[in-house]
């Protein structure tokens, strides 16, 4: 590939450009995001994708939109969605969610509901390894806590998204963790110790917010606080098989068939409601899976158009210092992360670049995996079309949008990045390139 070709071009980012506009600028000049839903912000924007680049023809553009549309992944993502659904369904209609939320509510103070979700969410999050997962598992949770203590909706699930998205990039076993450790050619434990320090204070402000903006609400509930622990248990065996490492797949489709059998057993469902009931859940995920598909196509045109390689000549082109170098990297995964959605793609495909860049500005490996990992996750958690924001409202039924005021550990997140490059932090004995190589294997 020539030069000329790798520097790509502004244009192919332009789809993305009207995708926000839609989707964002209506909201704003509305005062409604639900006026310009983002299925249709989506079909907008990829039809707007298909008629650049007027050399090549309608069918070659449309087999790359379907083809990065029905990309694994996406329809992994798809799968997860509608599994969501159909658990967060069944668990709410024989009783799971109410009697989660007496229980927490007997045993925890109003004004701390908020920081003990988040805290359950980075836990679980780190233990498991993905976001999804964890929003999947507590999001039901965070939207029954919410309706019953009149917390906003949005800041519950934001919440949820925020602990999540500690463990997704903290955990060792996550997808964006192992990516950042493997591309910049360091060790597992090295990275997670450096990257812990980075965010520690993120974390722990976020704690405090929440608990200082829920202390003023008094909860709708009064006198006792009913609840069946077996109606609690698919909630605590989804968490618990989730931490010993079974796939999130059998996780959910376990989990709905376990609450399923207690409905069943205690009355609130015959089959022919149980099934009935899972298929509605399915039926109200199915707009988010789409938008997932939608999106996934309208990527793919962007970085068939060359989107993705102005990003990242652009990027490189702007680098002089080993602080600016460190930036620079931030600024490379975070610029492909909102183009993708997907903070373990923009890892992947910008580690590469941040790895040649580290070892010509002698920024050590623990710290540029650490960089790649943190800012990807910072805007995954906070972008209102990711596929966690995503998920979080779409088990609420409110838009991703609404998230985005109460998203402060992402927020922080990035922040303590920020602050981390710019106070140099941590300091570095200086290795020979063949000790870190030898080290890393």
């Amino acid at each position: 590939m020539s030069k000329s070709e790798k520097q790509g071009s502004i244009v192919a980012l332009s789809p993305l450009f009207v995708f926000i506009f839609l989707f964002i600028g209506t909201g704003i000049f509305t005062g409604d995001f639900s006026n310009m839903p983002l299925t249709v912000a989506v079909i907008i924007s990829a039809t707007y994708a298909m008629f650049l680049n007027r050399k090549e023809s309608l069918a070659k553009k449309v087999e790359v939109f379907t083809k990065s549309a029905g990309h694994s992944n996406i329809i992994l993502m798809v799968v997860i969605f509608v599994l969501a659904g159909a658990f967060a369904g069944v668990a709410k209609g024989m009783g799971a969610v109410e009697s989660t939320v007496n229980l927490g509510l007997s045993l925890v103070p109003g004004n701390l509901l908020m920081v003990g979700l988040f805290l359950v969410g980075c836990f679980i999050s780190v233990a498991m390894g993905t976001s999804m997962g964890t929003v999947v598992a507590l999001a039901p949770i965070g939207l029954g806590i919410a309706d019953e203590t009149g917390i906003p909706v949005a800041l519950a699930l934001a919440t949820v998204v925020g602990g999540a998205m500690f463990g997704d990039n903290l955990s060792m076993i996550s997808d964006t963790t192992i990516a950042a450790v493997r591309t910049q050619n360091t060790k597992m434990k090295d990275k997670f110790k450096v990257n812990f320090f980075i965010v520690l204070p993120g974390a722990i402000l976020t704690a405090i917010i929440l608990g200082v903006i829920t202390s003023g609400y008094e909860l709708s509930l009064t006198g006792d606080h009913p609840y069946d622990v077996v109606k609690v248990l698919p909630y605590l065996v989804v968490l618990i098989a989730a931490l010993v490492g079974v796939d999130v797949l059998i996780v959910l489709l376990g989990g709905t068939v376990f609450a399923g059998v207690i409905g069943l057993i205690n009355g609130s469902y015959t089959f022919t409601s149980f099934i009935q009931t899972a298929a509605k859940g399915i039926i109200r995920m199915e707009d988010i899976a789409m938008i997932a598909i939608l999106i996934g196509g309208l990527i793919g045109l962007i970085q068939h158009y060359g989107g993705i390689d102005y990003i990242l000549h652009s990027v490189m082109s702007k680098i002089k210092t080993k602080r600016g170098a460190e930036f620079g990297i931030a600024a490379l995964v975070s610029a492909v992360d909102i183009a993708t959605v997907n903070n373990t793609i923009s890892i992947i495909m910008t580690g590469p670049l941040a790895k040649n860049i580290a070892d010509e500005y002698e920024i050590d490996p623990r710290k540029s995996a650490s960089i790649l990992d943190i800012f990807s996750s910072a805007w995954q958690g906070f972008l209102p079309y990711g596929g966690q924001m995503l998920a979080a409202a779409g088990i609420a039924g409110i838009s991703p949008v609404s998230l985005m005021p109460y998203s402060f550990y992402p927020v922080l997140l990035g922040v303590c990045g920020i602050v981390a490059i710019l106070i140099r932090y941590p300091k570095f004995q200086a290795q020979p390139k063949e000790l870190q190589y030898k080290k890393a294997q």
